[in-house]
């Protein structure tokens, strides 16, 4: 039946039409912007994963930034530790030097001055974006009853990766730990934390070996302190207890425990500062420290004998300045024997803690540049990966849009041929 009130094969034509142009229209889209997923209605879960990684890409573009940056800190770091190295280790040829009886000690000991001194403008300079990894003499406010020690902060955090998981995203950092290659001298605390601090027990004996055991007293959980070593602590032993039979000692052995030492590191620093001032007064010592927990022992090696040790030979206050890593190196004058001998005792131990802290460099530049690597092999692989999720198939877009042309081109011819159909029923009428 033909009606001319509803032409069914126009509307049907019409429809198809539209339906083309619309496909039409997405495809030409899909050519123009390159992305067969462009907006949330293309495809809502596709589009909200692409934009997650999307922005995961844009943190890791800054975090390649950031581990450039301590990349360059890093590496500054190292060359200046290095630079240090070679100055005590020519230092080290002119100490050497002063141990001849006839060597001018004066004179060498004005080049020692002037290598001390180059040795500070190093470490002053060795500054990246005004961070120093080679001083780390950070004031902190540590307890209630201090207001600030100088004390270290430890480590440097260089921004290294993000970690997504299903509760969020968690940034996470490489930790640069901080060397000290300064000659600052340390400074006990004004806090004495007990009137005995240690109590002490020691015998002498004919052969000279004598053994004095040391307790920590006063590290109770009180006013803030919680531990048995806490940085900014210092740690004093009375020289003139630890004196041979026909010699005698002057002054005091400081050490102030700086942030993350522990006490194994408080004893042999202390005993590293025990030879080294003994030796300077002419005394033949060879002092160890050993700790457990808060317990220290004081042993001497050499055939000296000591007074024996009593409660109060030594103190522990709180509130100090941390001396620099190389604080000895200032302390060396050579200008007389004793003092010759005992820079000789000193120098390699120093010379060493810079050669560490340089190692120490060198392995965290080592794993930043491995992080970069991988953060940019990773940038690459998430880019890649929302590309074959969002990204046009070119190939298969132009064909589909000829076809479309072709389609949309019979569609007209189709809807032109449906409208003719009415004019058929005119012609029954004639």
């Amino acid at each position: 039946m033909s009606s001319i009130l509803t032409n069914t094969g126009a509307m049907v034509a019409l429809q198809t039409l539209k339906g083309i142009n619309t496909n039409l229209a997405k495809t030409q889209d899909q050519i123009s912007t390159g992305k067969s997923v462009n907006a949330a209605k293309d495809n809502a879960a596709v589009w909200a994963i692409s934009k997650v990684m999307e922005s995961d890409v844009t943190g890791f573009k800054a975090i390649s930034d950031s581990l450039a940056l301590g990349k360059s800190t890093v590496s500054l770091s190292s060359k200046a530790a290095e630079s240090v190295a070679s100055l005590l280790t020519e230092m080290k040829g002119k100490i050497v030097a002063a141990q001849e009886a006839s060597a001018d000690k004066t004179k060498i000991q004005t080049d020692i001055a002037a290598l001390t001194k180059q040795i500070d403008s190093v470490v002053s300079a060795a500054q990246f974006n005004g961070l120093s990894l080679l001083s780390n003499r950070d004031s902190a406010t540590t307890y209630a009853l201090i207001k600030t020690t100088v004390t270290g902060t430890g480590s440097v955090n260089v921004l290294s990766s993000l970690d997504r998981s299903a509760t969020g995203v968690a940034s996470a950092s490489i930790a640069v730990a901080k060397q000290d290659l300064g000659t600052q001298a340390a400074a006990a605390g004004g806090l004495t934390l007990a009137a005995a601090a240690f109590t002490a027990a020691g015998t002498a004996t004919a052969n000279g070996a004598a053994l004095a055991t040391y307790t920590v007293a006063g590290e109770t959980a009180t006013a803030g302190r919680n531990a048995a070593v806490m940085a900014g602590d210092g740690y004093s032993f009375d020289l003139t207890k630890f004196v041979g039979t026909n010699a005698t000692a002057t002054g005091t052995a400081l050490y102030v425990a700086r942030d993350g030492d522990t006490t194994t590191d408080i004893a042999k620093n202390l005993a590293d500062t025990i030879n080294f001032e003994l030796k300077k007064q002419g005394l033949s010592t060879d002092f160890t420290i050993t700790a457990s927990g808060a317990t220290f022992t004081v042993q001497n090696n050499t055939a000296t004998a000591l007074a024996a040790a009593a409660a109060g030979d030594a103190t522990l206050t709180a509130g100090g300045k941390a001396g620099g890593g190389l604080a000895l190196v200032a302390k060396i004058d050579v200008s007389t024997t004793n003092g010759a001998k005992a820079a000789l005792s000193a120098i390699e131990g120093l010379i060493q803690t810079s050669i560490k802290a340089s190692s120490s460099f060198g392995s965290a530049e080592g794993r930043i540049m491995i992080q970069t690597k991988f953060v940019g092999d990773l940038m690459d692989s998430m880019k890649a990966g929302i590309g074959s999720m969002v990204d046009a198939d070119m190939e298969e877009a132009s064909a589909r849009l000829q076809a479309l042309q072709v389609q949309q081109q019979l569609g007209i011819q189709a809807l032109s041929i449906a409208n003719q159909a009415p004019q058929n029923i005119l012609s029954l009428f004639r």
